[in-house]
């Protein structure tokens, strides 16, 4: 555990225990690549820890098989470690224009979801994989979003990953990590391949 002094001791009455284990909501931001790979990453530790984990698939194309879905799945059944469950919304979306509305529609459906499991704290982490993005097109509103994640019961974590995260978000989220690209081989042509991009 690293040590160090903080800069700031807020003045809110908790222990430094309980400050240690408070619930956080964690955001990956930015145009460069590995903040949905960064989130799934916080999976796999909180699998470790016995943590039941809902992993909440909001743009991505449903079709896709991404190989964090299948280690998850895999270890989720293994028994050895908390519990996994992968929700995929409806049909998803990626750098292809499809039929927007339905898109929506799936969005809409995916957050009333994810606030029907907060409220019953069914998870310990949750993965709002490409939640931002809904959040970017006007399709859920970023205010009602914070109210939600401000008023969660228990102990629930919470990252959300994708670009243009809405900055209501990004001033009330407890962790803000924006992904820059240096360089990318998308930049000279190079299509995405298997390994690395899923």
């Amino acid at each position: 555990m690293p040590q160090g002094q903080p800069t700031v001791v807020p003045d809110d009455g908790l222990t430094t225990r309980q400050r240690r284990n408070r619930p956080l909501v964690l955001v990956h931001t930015g145009v460069g690549k590995g903040k949905s790979t960064a989130a799934f990453g916080l999976a796999l530790r909180a699998w470790n820890q016995n943590w039941p984990v809902g992993v909440f698939q909001f743009v991505k194309s449903a079709k896709w098989k991404v190989g964090e879905e299948r280690a998850l799945r895999v270890l989720g059944d293994s028994g050895e470690g908390g519990t996994v469950a992968w929700h995929k919304m409806g049909e998803g979306w990626s750098w292809v224009q499809r039929d927007m509305a339905s898109s929506e529609e799936a969005a809409r459906e995916g957050w009333e979801q994810v606030k029907r499991d907060l409220a019953a704290e069914t998870y310990r982490l949750y993965v709002l994989d490409e939640f931002a993005y809904p959040m970017h097109w006007g399709w859920v509103d970023p205010e009602e979003v914070v109210s939600v994640l401000r008023d969660r019961p228990g102990t629930q974590h919470v990252v959300i990953t994708g670009r243009n995260a809405p900055a209501p978000l990004v001033d009330f989220a407890d962790l803000v990590t924006d992904m820059s690209k240096v360089k990318h081989p998308m930049d000279t042509g190079q299509k995405g391949q298997r390994g690395i991009e899923w």
